[in-house]
C-alpha cells in the first residue's frame, strides 16, 4: 500500500460514524466536505473514564465552539481466538479495513539501530502479550523497522504474523553489536582506523564511530518521518505507533568531525541520503580505492553537519497533522549507563581514550530519555521509560486506547486549504482529555474535484474499472525495487496529421554506488529499432556523457504501420568489457492514438535544469514533466492521481508544444514539495483519450 496524500477534511476520506437508533448497526459515514471526526481519549487518573455523555464534551475549532453532531463512545476488546481474525486479501481489502472508523490502526517501530540484544530479548513476550490483549476484532497492526519504506508495510490482524517476525528475526536489536551486518559502516571503519596521525596532525580517531552514530540516527528520523506522513493518508482517526528504542541523542552540527586528517583538508560535495542505498551519494575518483574514501569524506562532511533535532520537531508537528500518536517504549528497563565501560564503536570523537566519562554517559541518557518523554508528551502518547516492569508500562498503553469516544461535527470554518487546529475539553472535573490537535482543510477546487471523482466512479464496475487502470499504470514501478545499470523510457505518437509515426526512446545510466565505477566517463550507445521478427528497421549511435542520460528520435524512412515492435538498445562504458544490453517491446498504435511517456526531472541535483530521465524515482525538492506525443491542437487537462485513483488538490498545468522535426507534445509539470513519499499518476486526458503515467516519490 502506499501514501495517500489528504488535502480534504472530509472528500477523500471516510468521516465519522453517526448515531443510529439501533445500536447493533453498523455505523453510517458522511462525506461532506466540512464534516471533520475526532477521536478523544477521556482519562482520570491515568485511567479511562467509560460514562460520559455528549453534553460532557466541548470542541473548539480554532478558538470558535463547535455543535457536536455525532457522538459514540467506542470499547476495544480483544478479537478472541487467532483463527476467528479476518484477515485482508489483498491491498484493496487491506485498505479498505484500514479507512473503517470502527478500527484502530498500530505500528510497531522496530528500532534495531537503537536496540541492544539484551533489550530486544526484554521486550519480545511483553510485546506479544500486549498486543494480544490490545488488538480487538477490526484492528489492525503492522511492523516496521528503519530500513522498510512505509508503502511496504503490510497491515494484519493476527498477532501471530508479528510473533513470527519477532522469532524470525531475534535478536534484532543492533546498538553495540560488534560485527556491523552494514558493509558501509564496514568503510567507515577502513577509512578511519585511528592512530594514522602523522607530525603534527590529527588522527581519525574516533572517526567512524561518530559517523556510524549519526548515520543509523538519521536512516531512523527519515524512516518516522515517511511513516508519520504515509499514516497521514491511511485515515482520519487516530493511529498509535510503538516505537521501541532506547531513544535518540539528536545530533547537531559537530565541527569536531569536520577536521583534517592526515595533514589533508577533508573533501566532497553537498549530497543526499540515498535511500535505495542507505548511503550519502556522490562522484567517486579514478579508482575504486580512492573511490571508498572519496565517499567516506563525502558521509563525514554531510553527516558532521546534520540537524537532528530540527527533524525531530518536524516530525512531531506531521504526527500531529497527522493525527499519529507515539507510544515510545524502552526496552531497557531501568538504565544506569547508557554505554558500555568499553564502547565497541571505538573512542570518542576527538579523544585517544576509547572510554567515555561518566559526565559525558549521563549527558546521552539523558538526551535519550528526553527524546522519548517529548516524543510522547507532543503527540499524546505515553511512554514507557525508567521501568523495569515493561509489562505493567504495556498494560497503561493498552488501557489508554482500550477505550475511546468518536465525536463528529460540521466545521464553522472555511475551506481555505490551511491547518485547523482542535481543542476538545470535559467539562467534569478531574478529567483530562486526548484528541487529534487538528487537520488540513479542503479548498473550494479539491472538494470540487472529489465529488467529480465519486459521480465518475458511481457504480462498483465503474470503481473497479477505475482502480484497475491505475493499478495497471503503477505495477511497472515495482521494478524500481533494485538497481539495474541501464534504465529505459519508450514513447510512440504520430505526427500532426497521421501521416507518419515515431519511436522517442530515452535512457539513464545507473548512478547507483555499484554502477557509477562503471559509467563514470559515459558511455557510447546504440539503439535500434525492429520489428517483432527481429528485422532491423532503424539504428542510432549516440555518445552518453557523465551527465549519463540521452533522448532519441527512431524514425523508419517509410511509415511505420500500427503492430508490435522492438526496441534493442547496447551501452559500452570505458570502463566494461562487455556491454550493457537492455530490449522492450513498443507497440505502435492507430492513428491519432499515442502509448508511453517521457520524463524530465529539475532540481538541486541537475542544476536546476530540466534534464531527461528514465528514473521515475523522484524526490520532494524536485519539479518533474511528464511528455506524451499528441496530434491535437489542445492541450490536454492534467490532474494528480493517488493510487486509489483518488483526485488530489495539488495544481498540474498543462501545455502544448511542437519541436523542429514536426513532433507534437501534451507536457504536465508538476511541483513535488506538497506531497508524501509514496506513488502517484499523472492523468491527461484529452476528450476520450486518456494517458497515465505512474512515478515513486522517495525521503
Amino acid at each position: 500500500m502506499t501514501c495517500k496524500v489528504q488535502n480534504a477534511i472530509g472528500i477523500s476520506v471516510l468521516v465519522a460514524a453517526a448515531v443510529l437508533a439501533a445500536q447493533d448497526r453498523p455505523p453510517t459515514f458522511r462525506t461532506e466536505a466540512n464534516y471533520v471526526r475526532v477521536d478523544a481519549y477521556p482519562t482520570k487518573d491515568g485511567a479511562p473514564v467509560p460514562d460520559l455523555t455528549q453534553d460532557d464534551f466541548e470542541v473548539l475549532e480554532n478558538g470558535a465552539v463547535q455543535r457536536i453532531e455525532q457522538f459514540e463512545r467506542v470499547v476495544v476488546r480483544a478479537a478472541g481466538p487467532q483463527d476467528s481474525r479476518i484477515e485482508p486479501n489483498n491491498g484493496r481489502d487491506m485498505r479498505a479495513m484500514l479507512e473503517s472508523s470502527r478500527a484502530r490502526v498500530f505500528v510497531v517501530f522496530l528500532d534495531f539501530y537503537h536496540v541492544e540484544v539484551g533489550g530486544s530479548h526484554n521486550i519480545r513476550k511483553p510485546l506479544i502479550d500486549t498486543l494480544d490483549r490490545l488488538i480487538g476484532a477490526d484492528d489492525l497492526v503492522a511492523v516496521m523497522t528503519p530500513e522498510m519504506s512505509a508503502t511496504n508495510l503490510a497491515f494484519a490482524r493476527k498477532t501471530t504474523t508479528i510473533e513470527g517476525f519477532l522469532t524470525r528475526n531475534w535478536p534484532w536489536g543492533e546498538r553495540e553489536q560488534l560485527n556491523a551486518k552494514d558493509p558501509i559502516e564496514d568503510e567507515y571503519r577502513a577509512c578511519y582506523p585511528g592512530r594514522d596521525a602523522g607530525p603534527g596532525c590529527e588522527s581519525s580517531d574516533g572517526i567512524f564511530a561518530a559517523m556510524i552514530d549519526r548515520r543509523r540516527e538519521k536512516r531512523t528520523l527519515d524512516a518516522l518521518q515517511d511513516l508519520v506522513r504515509f499514516l497521514r493518508g491511511v485515515r482520519e482517526e487516530r493511529k498509535a505507533v510503538l516505537v521501541i528504542t532506547d531513544g535518540w541523542r539528536l545530533f547537531r552540527p559537530d565541527q569536531t568531525l569536520q577536521r583534517p586528517i592526515r595533514c589533508q583538508p577533508p573533501t566532497g560535495t553537498e549530497v543526499q541520503l540515498d535511500p535505495r542505498t542507505g548511503r550519502l551519494t556522490g562522484s567517486g575518483d579514478a579508482t575504486p580505492a580512492m573511490s571508498n574514501r572519496a565517499m567516506c569524506e563525502r558521509d563525514r562532511m554531510n553527516l558532521a553537519t546534520l540537524q537532528d533535532d530540527r527533524e525531530f520537531r518536524d516530525i512531531l508537528d506531521e504526527a500531529n497533522r497527522a493525527n499519529a500518536t507515539f507510544y515510545p517504549i524502552d526496552p531497557r528497563g531501568l538504565p544506569v549507563f547508557d554505554t558500555p565501560i568499553m564502547p565497541v564503536n571505538g573512542p570518542a570523537v576527538g579523544t585517544a581514550a576509547p572510554m567515555i566519562s561518566p559526565a559525558a554517559d549521563t549527558a546521552m541518557l539523558r538526551a535519550r530519555l528526553e527524546s522519548l518523554h517529548t516524543l510522547a508528551e507532543a503527540t499524546d502518547g505515553i511512554a514507557i521509560v525508567n521501568s523495569n516492569d515493561l509489562a505493567g508500562g504495556m498494560r497503561r498503553v493498552v488501557d489508554d486506547l482500550s477505550s475511546y469516544y468518536l465525536l463528529g461535527y460540521y466545521s464553522s470554518g472555511t475551506l481555505d486549504g490551511k491547518f485547523h487546529a482542535i481543542t476538545v475539553r470535559v467539562k467534569r472535573a478531574g478529567v483530562q482529555v486526548r484528541a487529534r490537535r487538528g487537520y488540513l482543510a479542503a479548498t473550494p477546487d479539491s472538494a470540487a474535484a472529489a465529488a467529480a471523482t465519486a459521480a465518475a466512479m458511481a457504480t462498483p464496475a465503474e470503481a473497479d474499472a477505475e482502480r484497475a487502470a491505475v493499478t495497471s499504470a503503477i505495477a511497472p514501478l515495482e521494478n524500481y525495487t533494485r538497481e539495474v545499470p541501464l534504465r529505459v523510457q519508450a514513447a510512440v505518437g504520430w505526427m500532426p496529421g497521421g501521416s507518419s509515426s515515431y519511436v522517442v526512446v530515452e535512457g539513464e545510466l545507473s548512478g547507483a554506488r555499484e554502477f557509477e565505477y562503471m559509467w563514470r566517463g559515459g558511455a557510447a550507445a546504440s539503439i535500434e529499432l525492429a520489428t517483432a521478427d527481429g528485422a532491423s528497421l532503424v539504428t542510432k549511435n549516440v555518445t552518453i556523457t557523465p551527465a549519463r542520460v540521452f533522448r532519441i528520435a527512431l524514425a523508419p524512412s517509410r511509415p511505420l504501420a500500427p503492430g508490435d515492435y522492438i526496441v534493442r538498445i547496447g551501452a559500452r562504458s570505458t570502463q566494461a568489457a562487455l556491454p550493457t544490453r537492455d530490449t522492450m517491446h513498443v507497440t505502435v498504435p492507430p492513428s491519432p492514438q499515442a502509448v508511453g511517456a517521457i520524463w524530465l526531472r529539475r532540481g538541486p541535483a541537475t542544476g536546476n535544469r530540466e534534464t531527461p530521465t528514465a528514473d521515475l524515482r523522484f524526490r520532494r525538492t524536485e519539479q518533474v514533466t511528464v511528455e506524451i506525443p499528441t496530434t491535437s491542437a489542445q492541450a490536454a487537462t492534467a490532474r494528480l492521481l493517488d493510487r486509489a485513483g483518488k483526485a488530489l488538490s495539488v495544481p498540474v498545468t498543462s501545455s502544448l508544444r511542437d519541436d523542429a522535426d514536426g513532433s507534437r507534445w501534451t507536457t504536465a509539470q508538476l511541483a513535488l514539495a506538497p506531497l508524501a513519499v509514496g506513488e502517484y499518476v499523472i492523468e491527461l486526458a484529452d476528450g476520450d483519450n486518456r494517458m497515465l503515467a505512474a512515478f515513486r516519490l522517495v525521503p
